[in-house]
């Protein structure tokens, strides 16, 4: 029996007001070829695989094409819902993708029976049981005491989503007995376990008021496939307790681990292989960090990289994060970065100060008395936190300062006459 093991697509997402649908439809492309060559019987999509409640139609379709593809290649699909998706969104169609072999489970549900899934091999066989557990919510698994205390509501809510897995769990067990054979059971989630790598992107919201699950409460499952966070990892050293992390960067600090799916084997009813499978990066991106005078050689480094692979006319054009180091003050930052990557095939989609300058930046305008700066003064700071990059940008910049140079002008007169 094998099992691919994928979570956090965020169909729909936009990225600082990229649309990541050339991405998603590379990405679901590769993993049906995937599905194909490496004789998938099964796959679990661990949470999240719409970005928002309210996904656009175009994520709506890409998600309905994956499913008709599964379909056609005779492979299993078990959608689990997560954090971002909407309940109601993914029941919509669940009973229609039911009969294209493609289960979802939206929500905890009071029948635990639901939750518990037999997985067949391409012959038709029963070869595993899933504990198909999503995003639970609070009040799926919990009822709220009247004055309870912040710290007994976080207790209670880690023995319920505790007792539901081991509820699922003893199901799962008595379906596999009444099999009469040895099959593997799988378990499913979508939250945070104790001891884990997160990244920007990530939300800080978990379960309720619960920050993490302790890996010791999952039950003892054959395998364990998680979702939520984006970097892929092994949970509390358990080989078997595993996120895959998602397909695309979702934010750029989580350029510096490489985007995997992972290929899950059972033989004679227990785990023998984990095997990452490491996914292209579809759309380039780029952390640049450094002094002024770094990031203008790097960015010269990457220019005669695409010079020398003579594609600078067909490449897509590098997505850049630029992290700027300086102890000076500089109100003109986007205007020198525009020039260094006027003739490049670039973009530069984030543009920032080194969080050390920030914080002494921050540190010094909390000293400074307000009456110490000129109306101008404070523009121009507001102004050299933001980035102005594009053409369009530019133009509305310039009209800020235009409108600002208005208004000021207008208070002064209005007091001058007062006096």
């Amino acid at each position: 029996m094998r099992i691919l093991h994928t979570s956090d697509w965020h169909l729909g997402q936009f990225f600082i007001n990229k649309s990541r649908l050339a991405e998603h439809q590379k990405f679901i492309k590769w993993l049906l070829e995937q599905v194909k060559e490496k004789n998938v019987d099964a796959l679990i999509i661990a949470g999240d695989i719409f970005d928002t409640g309210s996904p656009p139609s175009y994520a709506r379709e890409l998600y309905n094409q994956f499913v008709i593809g599964m379909n056609q290649l005779g492979c299993q699909l078990i959608i689990l819902a997560g954090n971002h998706d909407s309940v109601s969104t993914l029941n919509e169609s669940k009973e229609i993708l039911a009969q294209l072999n493609t289960r979802v489970i939206a929500a905890a549900s009071e029948d635990l029976e639901e939750q518990v899934i037999e997985l067949n091999n391409k012959q038709g066989i029963p070869a595993a049981i899933l504990c198909a557990i999503p995003y639970l919510r609070p009040r799926d698994v919990v009822k709220s005491q009247l004055d309870e205390s912040a710290e007994k509501k976080q207790q209670a809510l880690g023995q319920a989503i505790s007792q539901h897995y081991q509820g699922v769990f003893e199901l799962a067990k008595k379906r596999r007995s009444a099999l009469k054979k040895s099959v593997p059971i799988i378990a499913t989630g979508h939250l945070t376990a104790m001891g884990v790598k997160s990244s920007d992107s990530v939300r800080d919201i978990y379960i309720g008021n619960l920050e993490a699950f302790p890996a010791s409460d999952f039950p003892a499952a054959d395998y364990i496939a998680l979702g939520h966070i984006h970097r892929p990892q092994i949970v509390a050293k358990s080989e078997h307790i595993r996120y895959c992390g998602s397909p695309i960067p979702l934010s750029f600090d989580e350029l510096g681990s490489e985007k995997q799916v992972l290929l899950v084997d059972f033989e004679n009813g227990e785990l023998s292989a984990i095997t990452p499978q490491s996914i292209p990066l579809f759309q380039p991106m780029k952390v640049i960090k450094g002094d002024l005078e770094s990031i203008e050689q790097q960015l010269q480094a990457l220019e005669k990289l695409e010079l020398g692979d003579n594609k600078k006319d067909t490449e897509l054009p590098t997505w850049l994060s630029i992290e700027v180091e300086t102890q000076d003050y500089l109100n003109d930052l986007q205007q020198r970065i525009q020039v260094f990557t006027e003739s490049m095939n670039v973009e530069v989609l984030q543009l920032r100060r080194a969080r050390k300058q920030q914080q002494i930046r921050i540190e010094r305008d909390d000293k400074e008395v307000l009456a110490e700066l000129s109306p101008e003064d404070v523009f121009d700071r507001r102004l050299a936190s933001e980035s102005f990059i594009s053409d369009s940008e530019q133009k509305r910049l310039k009209r800020l300062k235009t409108s600002f140079t208005q208004i000021v002008a207008e208070l002064e007169a209005e007091l001058d006459d007062e006096d």
